[in-house]
């Protein structure tokens, strides 16, 4: 496959950093008097990609709407590249702002061939055969110009959807779940190959989704978001291990939950003594563990604090359901490769201090 170059948006430097290309600021948009965004914040530099994570109605697709012109703002201001092109008295119109989107379900037109397609994004004067021919190339579907979307895979339409968008060289690019209705295998693939594309296009990017894995994969940085709002963002692993409350870290995974009150600079729990950090003497709290971060070992001394109490063994990994004794609490671990554990072994619980969060309750 020949090498496409794709026009590149570098973005002005000061002081040895980028220039954000796309700036959202303090946006907001009401419906029926149901706050659907509330003072939502977002930067994003070229060749950066940015996840809005969240479960639906959180309010991140009606963001992803306002930046590109669909929506309109009651407040706030968003600029592309520098240039404002909304606000509460006035927006651009989509077509006017150098922004490709790729939608849920594409929205390609059934009616118009691959080649017809992707031009019909383009200026009426760069509507040539050589450009449309070298997406396609790009994206690896050269000669497909004359089939129609419903000849071709959810694969090979996911492609063309991205060529449509990339066609016009736009500066921001934004994604409204693009892969969800993609089987396992073939969304993994699609999230490798676009990101690959995205970043040679050199395009701010915005990627809505409700998938934390997606996220973690594809994104610099990730703004969570709910009832409208952003909870915290950052880089993905910063989210992961310093979440700024349980709400956000229970977007990453399932959580072993164990309340307690500080006392003493500590908190008393099933699996031992944790540290309450700078928490107030008396206060009520969350201590929080990723199954992950648990690792149980079978107890041959008799000295026990939980025992096991299910178990499912998924090839690549194990879940492990443990009980823990004059209690109905339940834990859970995830162990890597091989398990030999039975239902009823009696095991220790061993973890790293440091992988625990605590939060007040």
């Amino acid at each position: 496959m020949e090498h496409t170059d794709f026009e590149m948006f570098a973005g002005q430097k000061v002081a040895g950093k980028a220039v954000p290309m796309l700036r959202v600021s303090h946006v907001a948009r009401q419906f029926g008097g149901r706050q659907a965004v509330q003072d939502v914040s977002l930067s994003v530099c070229p060749g950066q990609v940015t996840c809005l994570l969240g479960s639906s109605g959180c309010g991140k697709s009606t963001t992803l709407r306002m930046i590109a012109g669909i929506e309109q703002l009651d407040a706030g201001s968003i600029h592309i590249d520098g240039q404002l092109v909304a606000d509460r008295n006035g927006s651009l119109r989509p077509e006017k702002r150098s922004v490709g989107m790729v939608f849920q379900d594409l929205a390609l037109f059934p009616h118009m061939t691959v080649f017809d397609n992707i031009a019909f994004g383009m200026a009426r004067d760069q509507r040539r055969t050589a450009d449309v021919e070298q997406m396609l190339d790009r994206v690896g579907l050269r000669g497909y110009g004359a089939k129609y979307p419903h000849q071709l895979s959810g694969g090979e339409q996911q492609r063309i959807a991205l060529a449509r968008a990339l066609a016009t060289g736009p500066k921001v690019m934004l994604l409204d779940e693009p892969f969800s209705s993609l089987d396992q295998r073939l969304r993994s693939e699609m999230r490798e190959f676009a990101l690959d594309l995205l970043r040679e296009a050199g395009a701010a990017v915005v990627l809505v989704t409700h998938d934390p894995d997606e996220a973690m994969m594809m994104a610099d940085r990730i703004a969570i978001m709910d009832q409208g709002r952003v909870l915290q963002q950052g880089a993905p692993l910063d989210l992961y291990h310093r979440p700024a409350n349980l709400a956000v870290a229970q977007f990453f995974s399932d959580l072993n939950l164990l309340p307690g009150k500080v006392s003493h600079g500590g908190v008393a729990t099933g699996i031992g003594a944790i540290s309450a950090g700078p928490l107030a003497e008396g206060t009520a709290v969350t201590c929080a563990i990723r199954p992950e971060h648990l690792r149980p070992a079978r107890s041959t001394d008799g000295a026990a604090c939980a025992k096991v109490s299910r178990i499912q063994k998924l090839g690549r990994e194990n879940l492990i359901e443990l009980s823990l004794p004059e209690t109905s609490q339940k834990l859970r671990c995830n162990i890597a490769g091989s398990c030999d554990f039975k239902l009823g072994d009696r095991v220790t619980l061993d973890y790293d201090p440091a992988t625990v969060m605590v939060f007040p309750a």
